[in-house]
């Protein structure tokens, strides 16, 4: 089994990833690989609903001049996902909100995967932040792993969420949660679902 965690930050090494590197260390004593990409510090472009990946069925956003499609492909590979963002203005970054959508929307294999999101902040906001990242989760089948607490960590200067004990134990349980919901998983098949049904409510 394997977990990509995604760091959302534009600091490689600040709070956000503090924090995936608690949950990671969970999983990987579980025997989960994990993998921590950071999606760097460049912009990330925002999704058009051109539909040409849709058109040509192969995944691919015909933006490849960003890290989208690379992440595409590490999510591809994996059995689970959680993203982690630092709180600006009560919301995620502009670029991992860019990024899920990008991937979702393109067709990136996350059907029936486990996914969570990690936020950190300085003082508040961060409920917020993480309820816009986990909301692509629930509208793509892909079951939400659950933790002691909501997943925050605290910290303004790097490396300061390490001393957040609450945090960093929440982040472990996240960690040992997942590993728990990714074999549970791992012995069922997946239920069978209806065809999807768009209504607008316009006749």
């Amino acid at each position: 089994m394997k977990v990509l965690l995604i760091n959302g930050s534009p600091h490689r090494d600040g709070n956000t990833f503090t924090a995936l590197s608690e949950a990671a260390k969970a999983l990987e004593a579980q025997g989960t690989v994990t993998e921590i990409a950071w999606i760097g510090n460049r912009p990330v472009r925002g999704c058009i609903a051109c539909g040409s990946c849709r058109v040509k069925g192969n995944g691919i956003c015909r933006f490849d001049d960003d890290i989208c499609n690379e992440m595409i492909g590490k999510m591809n590979e994996s059995d689970g996902l959680i993203v982690g963002s630092p709180t600006y203005y009560g919301q995620p970054t502009g670029q991992i909100i860019s990024l899920i959508q990008r991937m979702l929307f393109a067709g990136a294999d996350v059907q029936n995967k486990p996914a969570a999101a990690v936020v950190v902040c300085r003082r508040g906001g961060a409920t917020a932040a993480m309820q816009a990242l986990q909301m692509p989760f629930q509208m793509m089948n892909m079951p939400i792993v659950t933790s002691q607490y909501w997943n925050i960590a605290y910290g303004r200067v790097p490396g300061q969420a390490a001393e957040d004990t609450e945090g960093m134990q929440t982040m472990r349980t996240l960690g040992n949660n997942m590993a728990w919901m990714l074999k549970s998983l791992h012995r069922k098949e997946a239920p069978e679902r209806e065809p999807w049904q768009p209504m607008h409510f316009i006749r």
